[in-house]
């Protein structure tokens, strides 16, 4: 978790947190459920690999998610959120609901916020 003292304002320090490319839409995507890599690139198919393993370890190092390797051939890797990630759950949720809004103000039509996947 880091440990930053040079921020000049909260939201400052939350999108140093969740303001990565691909990050706010992993935790969204964790939110209920324990994905493998493999679904978490299904979900995010414009994600490379190389970004979405830089992202997932940020993640995990600032203690929002959580990774448990299983020793098996071939490994089998899943992240879920930790009790400190589950803390941005109402965060992730008016995001959402603000971001269809703005969608539907455009016109385009997407799946509800609360029916994730």
């Amino acid at each position: 978790m880091r440990t930053n003292t040079d921020y000049n304002c909260p939201v400052e320090a939350t999108i140093d947190l969740i303001g990565g490319k691909y990050k706010a839409i992993i935790l969204w995507y964790l939110m209920n459920k324990t994905l493998r890599y493999s679904e978490l690139h299904r979900l995010i198919p414009r994600a490379t690999d190389k970004m979405l393993a830089q992202q997932l370890r940020e993640l995990e190092n600032d203690g929002l998610i959580s990774r448990k390797v299983y020793p098996i051939v071939p490994p089998k890797t899943e992240y879920s959120l930790t009790d400190f990630g589950r803390t941005l759950v109402h965060i992730l949720d008016a995001m959402c609901n603000w971001g269809a809004d703005y969608l539907d103000e455009l016109g385009i039509k997407i799946s509800n916020c609360k029916n994730k996947i």
